[in-house]
């Protein structure tokens, strides 16, 4: 039996022809009924006996020695071997090396023990610090030296000077030359080290030499060359080598006798298990519903199972031919004939569609080639052409969902439609909305006339109406008509056929035809079974006609849609009745007053209307109160909780409270709505949370009482520009309770600005308050600003262009009256002086150039004055004030207020009052901390015309 013979049997387990030849049909064999692949009867005996025969090594000429058949070098057998032995030689080399270098290193080490003792023991001798000391200290050193370097088995022990200079050395040409690196020592610090340098490299030691003083004054080196290290380790490595040798031959032994056996017990196997596994082999190649062929380094086939024969319909003598004769087409042949590695790559083969995976043969057999697998999938993409349409529809639906409705503004949301259908359902998409739909009214029904709301195409020039065109629907038997009429989709596959729809507009069809537009579905826009509207989607050129399956789609899509354009009518309705309740309730002037000047600014949040207000008003003596506050949440219920407040205000301003009693009172009824507010299910709308700041100007000596309750802080602007937030006293909300309020007072000179707002101003979700009251302080600093450009500043640089949260501001700078407009008298409590005080008042008021005001002056003050005496207590005192009007106060120690009411005929009293209400354009009272101020305000055009009947009657007594 031959090298080949051996060779053949080790592949494929049965024996070659007679003629030490592999037999053609060998390849082939695979390819026919498996009973005529089947090897006869004797040949299977011979292969088994042949098997079974024992391995001998046979000795011939010296270039004719053979080794046993499983060790030739292809056979797996002797690959393994070769394999262990290289592992085997690697780990010795390893080996070997860790203890070369082991050995280099530990000789390092011992040699710079060594040295460093050495250096040390000559350093610290007592006669080395003597000679180093003396007038010739190489002479005295250079014995001793050579003696302490014979004896310790250094290379060299070196004496230095204390600047490196060499007194002493081995070598006497270096004697006087200075040494290199050893500044160390010089400093005073002993070290070991591997030096690379002249005159040779070393590992050295160097120890200074110390003197009385403790100053060094010499330096000792000693050392050990590498050449001497290296003799060292030259001497140990044969050693090593030779031990290494000796494990290579006894792990290569073992290694061989190992292999040898697990050979001989691999060769256990029968001809019966051999046939069994040719068996199976042959029937899955066979029987498998994939195809499969294989081809060598060279191209040519050479096999090919039943499967693949059919797919690729390939001829009866396709074995051994090149796969560029097998017609199996381009790009089959090129990949086969390449070699390349291929994973379903799908390619055609007459009416079928093959995925084709190619892997390479090198790594599981001997001959370079190439294994093809072929698997049909001509149904599965048809099934997967399907799956993918319907994926495509569920991911537009998906996007649908996610992309619309994302605002409730309904234009936006009509081209949020329009840009999700384009293209994955249509190229051009139209939406037309009923105008009561545009402006957030109840639809009324079915109406032939709708405004275009949206207009989208994947080309910019569309032939069709333009956004804001009126669509009229007044042909009834059109494609549109036809929809609004049944409340369902119509489908128009083919526009040029269809001539009803033209009939409503004959021209613009024509340009709509001429621009490719040739396919339509129109589908009626409902909500909640009402019509809001009407899609179209459109396909132009380049794209396929509508079919019914696009019906399902685009009705599912617009009826997703409708229910988002519902939302935002909605949405815009209440929103509408909500701007216009809150417009409603804030101040929609300012009023007139010469105490400030204001400038305001209010602006509600993006999502919609809140509880944020302000207020100018009035007050008696020119004072004016300013009022900011803040309800919690937004919607109708903060809108009208606002307006409850602000009225709540208004009415409590009138009765002239100070600020902490105001706001006390404000706190009270808040908490009274609260539990007014519960509905029947327990749910309670609740006003508790809201914030309100409350203050008052006088400008008659620039004091302002301000009293918050949770509000911010205002800032004040001072004339020259300087910021600051004022202390002020902070009480809880309204409609906590249990809490007192305070009040907090401020000078301010004439021409400083005040500036009130609510906390939508300063905070926002970029910052906190902190960083919003720095950038109010320097967007308000400018000394020259009047208040109208502080609001202009604040708004553009404080907020974005659309806030969270609603905003209001008031920007106030302040007035002083002339002192020269201000006249008091302090008046004692007698009735005798009443008269002296009301000439002195008659002369001022003809000083102010007021003669026809004098008349109704001097009663209104006689009334009140004569009041003051003889029911209130001291002090008494007359401030007469001069502005827009004329006011006339009187004050006194007393609480008791008089009260206006009808006397009797028999009365003595009770009628002055009733003559200052006839007199004086307003009156009233208001409480100081001792006493109260009664005051009348008179019009400098002259004073009103009493009653004359009503005036009778109250003087007939």
């Amino acid at each position: 039996m031959g090298w080949s013979e051996l060779g053949l049997i080790e592949q494929t387990g049965r024996p070659a022809g007679k003629h030490g030849v592999r037999n053609e049909n060998v390849v082939g064999c695979s390819r026919q009924p498996r009973r005529a692949a089947q090897p006869p009867f004797d040949e299977r005996r011979a292969d088994d006996q042949a098997r079974r025969r024992p391995v001998t090594w046979r000795a011939r000429s010296t270039s004719g020695f053979r080794f046993p058949p499983s060790w030739r070098p292809g056979t797996v057998a002797a690959q393994v071997f070769l394999l262990q032995v290289i592992v085997i030689l690697v780990l010795v080399a390893a080996a070997a090396s860790a203890v070369v270098l082991q050995r280099r290193y530990d000789g390092e080490n011992t040699a710079k023990a060594r040295s460093l003792a050495v250096a040390e023991a000559f350093a610290q001798a007592p006669g080395t610090a003597v000679a180093l000391q003396s007038p010739d200290p190489s002479a005295l050193l250079k014995i001793p030296a050579e003696k302490a370097q014979l004896s310790s088995g250094v290379d060299y022990i070196s004496v230095l000077n204390k600047r490196g200079v060499r007194l002493t050395d081995p070598e006497p040409q270096l004697v006087g030359t200075p040494a290199q690196e050893i500044g160390r020592a010089i400093a005073g610090k002993t070290f070991t080290e591997t030096f690379h340098g002249s005159p040779t490299d070393s590992v050295r030691a160097v120890v200074p030499v110390v003197g009385a003083g403790r100053h060094v004054i010499g330096i000792v080196t000693a050392g050990i060359e590498f050449q001497t290290l290296g003799h060292l380790l030259d001497q140990q490595i044969p050693m090593v080598l030779d031990a290494a040798a000796l494990a290579v031959v006894l792990a290569t032994g073992g290694t061989f006798l190992v292999s040898r056996r697990l050979r001989r017990q691999t060769r256990g196997l029968g001809p019966t298990e051999m046939t069994r596994m040719y068996e199976h082999h042959d029937a899955v190649l066979h029987a498998v519903r994939e195809g499969v062929l294989i081809v060598d380094a060279g191209g040519r086939l050479l096999l090919a199972n039943d499967e693949a024969r059919r797919l690729l319909d390939l001829p009866h003598d396709a074995d051994q031919r090149h796969v560029t004769d097998l017609g199996l087409g381009p790009e089959m042949t090129r990949l086969l004939n390449s070699g390349a590695v291929a994973s379903d790559a799908v390619f055609p083969a007459g009416d079928r569609l093959l995925a084709v995976n190619t892997r390479r043969t090198a790594p599981y057999g001997n001959a370079p080639g190439l294994v093809a697998s072929f698997r049909d999938t001509t149904e599965l993409r048809a099934l997967s052409g399907r799956a993918e349409l319907a994926r495509e529809r569920l991911t537009l639906l998906y996007e649908a969902g996610v992309r619309i409705g994302t605002t409730l503004d309904v234009r936006r949301t009509s081209q949020e439609l329009a840009e999700v259908a384009v293209p994955q359902a249509a190229d051009i998409v139209t939406v037309e909305l009923l105008e009561s739909v545009l402006r957030g009214e109840e639809p009324t029904g079915s109406t032939p006339r709708m405004r275009r709301t949206a207009l989208y195409g994947a080309d910019t020039h569309s032939p069709l109406q333009p956004v804001g065109d009126l669509i009229e629907f007044v042909v009834a038997d059109t494609s549109m008509g036809a929809a609004l009429r049944r409340g369902e989709a119509v489908l128009v596959p083919d526009l040029h056929r269809a001539q009803d729809w033209r009939s409503r507009d004959p021209q613009g069809a024509v340009r709509v035809l001429d621009h490719g537009v040739h396919s339509l579905i129109t589908v009626p826009l409902r909500a909640r079974g009402v019509l809001l509207g009407m899609v179209n989607f459109w396909r132009g050129a380049g794209s396929a006609r509508f079919e019914e399956e696009d019906v399902a789609v685009t009705e599912e899509l617009v009826a997703r849609a409708a229910v988002a354009i519902d939302n935002a009518r909605r949405y815009s309705r209440e929103h509408a009745m909500a701007v216009t309740l809150q417009r409603s309730l804030l101040p929609r002037d300012l009023p007139d007053q010469d105490a400030l000047e204001v400038a305001w600014r209010y602006l509600p949040a993006q999502s919609g209307v809140g509880g944020d207000w302000f207020d100018v008003i009035p007050l008696p003596g020119f004072r004016v109160a300013l009022v900011v506050g803040d309800v919690v949440g937004h919607g109708l219920h903060a809108a009208v909780t606002m307006g409850r407040l602000r009225t709540a205000v208004l009415n409590f301003s009138s009765l002239d409270l100070p600020p902490d009693e105001l706001l006390g009172h404000l706190d009270e009824m808040v908490m009274r709505l609260d539990s007014q507010t519960a509905s029947a299910d327990g749910e309670v709308s609740a006003v508790t949370g809201a914030t309100c700041l409350y203050a008052i100007y006088d400008p008659v000596g620039g004091h302002c009482a301000i009293s918050r309750a949770g509000h911010v802080v205002p800032a004040v602007v001072d004339p020259m520009g300087r910021v600051t937030f004022p202390d002020l006293p902070l009480a809880p909300p309204l409609g906590v309770g249990g809490h007192p309020f305070e009040s907090g007072e401020l000078s301010l000179p004439e021409g400083s600005r005040l500036v009130l707002f609510t906390d939508g101003l300063i905070e926002d979700r970029g910052r906190d308050i902190d960083e919003g009251l720095s950038m109010l302080a320097e967007t308000v600093a400018p000394a020259d600003r009047t208040p109208e450009e502080t609001c202009q500043a604040l708004m553009e640089v404080m907020l974005p262009e659309h806030p969270s949260d609603d905003v209001a501001l008031l920007v106030a700078r302040t007035r002083l009256l002339d002192p020269s407009r201000v006249a008091v008298w302090d008046v004692p409590l007698d009735v005798e002086a009443v008269s002296r005080v009301r000439g002195e008042v008659t002369r001022r008021l003809h000083d102010w150039g007021l003669e026809e005001s004098c008349f109704a002056t001097e009663l209104v003050l006689s009334e009140l004055l004569t009041n003051a005496i003889r029911y209130g207590a001291e002090p008494v005192r007359v401030r007469i004030l001069l502005g827009r009007t004329l006011i006339c106060e009187v004050s006194d120690g007393s609480s008791t207020s008089p009260h206006l009411r009808r006397a009797a005929i028999t009365d003595e009293g009770g009628r002055g009052l009733f003559l200052v209400s006839q007199f004086a354009d307003r009156w009233g009272t208001r409480y100081a901390p001792h006493g109260k101020v009664i005051w009348a305000e008179l019009s400098l055009d002259g004073p009103p015309e009493p009653d004359p009947e009503a005036l009778l009657d109250a003087m007939a007594w």
